[in-house]
């Protein structure tokens, strides 16, 4: 049985680590694991980040209400089994927490969270996740086929939205990013448009 770590202080920063070590650290703190590395989440995030991300939910939830597809905030574990070979449970290295996903494949969701890519990914940029946001993840998201990942600042109020082409590689929406005035279209869904003057506050 592994060791069970309740202060952060005692992870080896510069070591590897798999979802099997993941689920035996029992501190406070938040953590993600990319391809084996601990990235820490602190400090909590600031007011305008959670007001976007209250009004970005609550337009998502609305919408999905009477769909097959749910909405979760974070903190929720996302597990990815990166390409090309799905591995043991144990032995993935990857586990995220979004600050919004949408999973429409609902097998796989259990009680840990979700196993495998969901279809859209929110990132709210905060100074201490802007660089892992806008790098990091975004190279994670691209390889393990997250088919829309929309990274959203509060302090530019502006959105940067892309969806994965047929290669598998993240296109924006347009070269631009859309702002506080403007609607955006939703492109795993059709018929649905998220209103950015409901999300970003005067």
């Amino acid at each position: 049985m592994k060791k069970v770590i309740t202060d952060i202080n005692d992870l080896d920063f510069g070591k590897k680590y798999t979802y099997a070590d993941y689920l035996n650290w029992q501190f406070e703190e938040m953590v993600e694991l990319i391809k084996g590395k601990v990235f820490r989440m602190s400090p909590a995030p600031g007011t305008s980040h959670q007001w976007v991300s209250g009004s970005l939910f609550y337009q998502i939830y609305n919408y999905l209400k009477d769909r097959s597809c749910k909405v979760f905030p974070a903190p929720f574990d996302v597990r990815l089994p990166l390409p090309p070979a799905h591995r043991d449970e144990n032995k993935i290295d990857t586990v995220v927490q979004p600050d919004i996903c949408v999973i429409c494949d609902l097998e796989k969701l259990d009680e840990k969270g979700c196993k495998g890519s969901p279809n859209w990914i929110i990132e709210i940029l905060s100074n201490s996740t802007a660089s892992k946001d806008l790098n990091e993840k975004f190279e994670l998201y691209q390889h393990a086929g997250v088919k829309e990942y929309w990274i959203v600042s509060p302090k530019e109020q502006s959105v940067n939205a892309f969806t994965l082409d047929e290669k598998g590689k993240y296109q924006p929406q347009r070269p631009t990013p859309f702002s506080k005035s403007e609607k955006i279209p939703v492109g795993i869904f059709s018929d649905f448009i998220i209103e950015l003057e409901e999300v970003f506050e005067d």
